[in-house]
């Protein structure tokens, strides 16, 4: 997310052709005419300029801000820290938790405060606050559940109700740092004991992480690594025979003998028939299908060279900017944010969404967004970056891209809309995830940083008549 996006980079061409193709949900696929900018029609409606100038909504949505960096105050009477970024929600009784992340680096202003048994390394300002707010999406309380992380950036909520956490950095100790960093730690939701003395799942190595999905049923781990020079890679872990996934056992795992090397780790290896695929963005069709091997990852501690400078050319597959992840319909979509000629890739796009089938082990690309035309437009969208499935039907999208930042909206048949708009600045979307009850979409903006719980007629038809 925030460590190198496109904002940071100059565009080099446009993929010819391509338009902007959006499949839009897990069952749709739109072919290359159906989406060269956003359908009339489709959605809640248009945009509404609102007196604050944060959010712009479709009429009868409104918000309200449950967090803001450095406004808000923990229960130990520091400020929210910086940096809001992915976030996962858990339900209790008639309130709502959510773990959010907070992709601290060094610069920001507000650091995750490093308490006493909830910090990893006192050198590090990153790590999750757990914001408690009630069934109308009101603030009851936050408070720190972990510190002392570097760049908690995505991650992905467990089957057993937990948070996995991802530390998008290879930084190793030295400096102000005490320890390694580039780990993966699991955050409780309600159990505040659980969260003391961080453990890192060292077994999911040590690489710029970026988002997991988790399979319910067997427990593998599928990771996204958000990476270049070389592009990043799609990992899964295996957990070793006799794992049943559950309340603290993976950091029971990681705690046990030989548990920093427990289970199998590794990168994805895709092919078109006997033809190796050597980056993701070769693929620029709306279904396009790639079988897929797996390779073990030599060293996944990478003590000498990172993990993805392990392999032989040819060996595994690479794409530029892994992002969000999640799982749903018996596998694991993930996301790619975008692609240039000038970082390595083979094509140039402005998203992909992909779909992991661990039956059949082939991926598929659900949704391709070509370079956009004009990102100051309000009717293009770039970037995608975290993502989460919308129980009204089809996708709810965060884009991190350039000009103009939007949460982008995806109805089952394909047509994509604006669901809101940030009209404070043009800092990224992060984090979005709907209540249990399907009530509440929170949300954040990430600087200055902002985390929102937007309501309303969700039951409302997405299709609307133009004005």
């Amino acid at each position: 997310m925030a460590s190198l996006s496109r904002r940071d980079l100059l565009r080099t061409g446009a993929a010819s052709g391509l338009g902007i193709i959006v499949a839009g949900s897990v069952d749709a696929i739109a072919a290359p005419a159906a989406a060269a900018q956003v359908t009339r029609g489709a959605g809640y409606g248009p945009l509404v300029d609102e007196v604050a100038g944060l959010l712009a909504l479709p009429k009868g949505f409104r918000y309200q801000v449950i967090a803001q960096s450095g406004v808000t105050k923990l229960e130990t009477g520091q400020f929210t820290p910086s940096d809001p970024d992915g976030m996962a929600c858990f339900r209790r009784g008639r309130d709502f938790v959510l773990i959010n992340n907070h992709e601290i680096g060094g610069s920001e202003p507000h650091r995750t405060p490093a308490l006493p048994g909830l910090t990893y390394d006192p050198g590090a300002g990153g790590g999750t606050t757990t914001i408690v707010v009630d069934h109308k999406g009101n603030r009851k309380s936050e408070y720190v559940s972990l510190a002392g992380t570097h760049n908690n950036c995505a991650g992905g909520e467990t089957p057993w109700g937990t948070w996995l956490t991802c530390e998008e950095t290879e930084q190793r100790a030295g400096g102000v740092f005490q320890k390694d960093h580039g780990y993966v730690f699991e955050v409780d939701a309600f159990d505040r004991d659980a969260n003391l003395e961080p453990v890192p799942l060292k077994f999911l190595g040590r690489y710029s992480h970026e988002a997991v999905a988790v399979d319910p049923k067997t427990s593998e781990i599928y990771l996204t690594e958000d990476a270049s020079g070389p592009n990043g890679l799609y990992f899964r872990w295996l957990p070793p025979k006799g794992f049943r996934g559950g309340k603290g056992a993976l950091r029971a795992l990681a705690l046990s003998a030989g548990g920093d090397t427990a289970g199998t780790l590794q990168a994805m290896s895709a092919f078109k028939g006997s033809r190796h695929i050597g980056d993701l963005s070769e693929a620029t069709t709306p279904g396009t299908r790639y079988k897929v091997r797996w390779v073990d990852v030599p060293d996944r501690d990478a003590r000498t060279v990172s993990v993805r400078k392990q392999f032989a050319p040819g060996q595994v597959t690479h794409s530029r900017k892994l992002e969000g992840a999640y799982w749903g319909d018996g596998g694991a979509y993930f996301v790619a944010s975008y692609a240039r000629i000038s970082d390595g890739s083979v094509n140039e796009h402005d998203g992909q969404v992909w779909f992991y089938d661990p039956r059949s082990e082939t991926i598929e690309l659900k949704t391709i967004y070509g370079v956009n035309p004009d990102p100051e437009a309000d009717t293009n969208y770039d970037g995608p970056d975290n993502i989460t499935v919308s129980p009204h039907g089809g996708l709810i999208l965060a884009e991190d891209g350039e000009g103009l930042s939007h949460l982008v909206g995806v109805t089952k048949d394909g047509k994509s809309y604006p669901m809101a708009r940030n009209d404070l600045n043009d800092s990224e979307f992060t984090g979005p995830v709907f209540s249990q009850d399907g009530r509440i979409l929170f949300a954040c903006i990430q600087s200055p940083g902002h985390v929102f719980a937007i309501t309303g007629p969700w039951d409302r038809s997405l299709t609307f008549t133009p004005v």
